[in-house]
């Protein structure tokens, strides 16, 4: 993911200048809270439109539950090949995203970070076969409540925390080569053990990449540099809540 960052030695504002760079990093800080809030409203309301567009009560030949059937639709996109496509459209697009963004007009970055929260939408509308919906909006504001604490106190704690981004990478790096190998044994001891380190690696760097962002504003950046970087920064807010809310509702969601 590219780093913006400004590696440069730079001079120590003069006091008079404080309130000024005050304000614009406030305000670049909202920026990014508002595209990632903007960001986690498309993709429920996308997961949830396809859901409801792809099951029905009626009696059709593709039965989920003893009261729950899927539509024509519904079988296109969760049982048919399309699945894949759902699903990996999304990685291809954060991919696209972090390696292109430095190339994009703020416009067109912003664009595609819209276009990814919808895509994620989409592959997300599983969940609602599989858990219920009391269920995923409890977690939901669980998610809320712990990463808005979190986040917080990325943003207003004194400490460096930059040590934390090696570690919790290789915890991330752990969580995915589990999933994967669980995939094929179907243990749920190991299902159990991931959710529960995959909760603490999101709610690490939910704290490290708030401090990581706000680092990164610097006040002689131009506009275009700056909404580059709070498009980067909100994506990458966003993936810490869209998988830490994930590995909870594994952990808690009660299963239809």
């Amino acid at each position: 993911m590219a780093d913006y960052r400004n590696a440069s030695v730079r001079s120590v504002p003069a006091a008079g200048t404080r309130t000024d760079i005050d304000q614009g990093l406030r305000s670049y800080m909202l920026k990014v809270y508002n595209l990632m809030a903007g960001g986690l409203a498309l993709t429920g309301i996308a997961a949830y439109a396809l859901y409801a567009m792809s099951v029905t009560t009626e009696p059709t030949a593709y039965q989920v539950r003893p009261d729950l059937f899927l539509t024509d639709l519904g079988y296109t996109v969760f049982v048919s090949p399309l699945k894949w496509v759902l699903m990996l459209a999304p990685l291809a697009m954060v991919f696209f995203l972090s390696f292109r963004v430095h190339r994009m007009s703020v416009q067109a970055a912003q664009a595609t970070f819209w276009a990814y929260a919808a895509m994620v939408g989409l592959s997300l509308s599983t969940i609602f076969l599989v858990y219920t919906q009391e269920s995923i909006t409890q977690v939901f504001f669980i998610t809320a409540a712990a990463f808005g604490a979190l986040s917080l106190w990325g943003y207003t704690t004194k400490r460096d925390i930059s040590g934390w981004g090696s570690f919790l990478f290789m915890g991330l790096i752990g969580v995915v080569l589990a999933s994967i190998v669980n995939i094929f044994i179907g243990s749920g001891a190991v299902a159990f053990a991931v959710s529960v380190i995959g909760v603490l690696v999101f709610a690490g760097l939910t704290a490290y990449d708030t401090q990581q962002i706000k680092e990164m504003y610097y006040e002689g950046d131009g506009s275009a540099v700056m909404g580059r970087k709070a498009v980067m920064g909100a994506l990458r807010l966003y993936l810490d809540f869209i998988n830490m809310f994930l590995f909870i509702l594994q952990l808690f969601g009660n299963r239809n």
